[in-house]
């Protein structure tokens, strides 16, 4: 006959705290050299971003269109979209929130009407700042998008 022991158990084994701590750390110090070099595009990062407010602010720019029936002038530029400047038709809502900067930290480039576009020219000058250039320091361009 077969019998077992039930009252003869193997206690569960679980992780010591000091355990835990040295994988902890040890998957940390994997972090740092290794996220480095899987994020190491903020550039790319930087000019995506570029393109999606790009992108927003043409949403915005449509929006504005429909409910006045033209787009902001250059003079009046993209802080129309914040704030009601009194024309007839304006959402009181706004259009946007603010008005983003690009990521550089610069103003978004409006022009209307365009020069390259119909209706408007929207762009970044980028990381350099300039108009023109190329790689990452070439211009972000409404008309222009990937």
């Amino acid at each position: 006959m077969n019998h077992r022991n039930k009252n003869h158990s193997h206690p569960a084994r679980g992780f010591t705290l000091v355990e835990i701590m040295i994988v902890v750390v040890i998957l940390g110090l994997l972090a740092t050299v290794i996220m480095p070099r899987m994020l190491g595009r903020p550039e790319q990062a930087r000019r995506m971003k570029a393109k999606v407010d790009i992108r927003n602010i043409q949403s915005a720019l449509g929006l504005f269109k429909m409910d006045t029936g033209r787009f902001p002038t250059t003079s009046e530029g993209l802080d129309v979209l914040v704030t009601d400047p009194g024309i007839r038709g304006y959402s009181s809502d706004a259009y946007l929130d603010k008005v983003p900067l690009d990521p550089w930290h610069n103003r978004y480039v409006y022009i209307c009407p365009g020069v390259n576009s119909r209706d408007y020219d929207l762009k970044s000058y980028g990381r350099d700042g300039e108009e023109g250039g190329t790689g990452d320091d070439a211009d972000i361009e409404s008309w222009n998008l990937d």
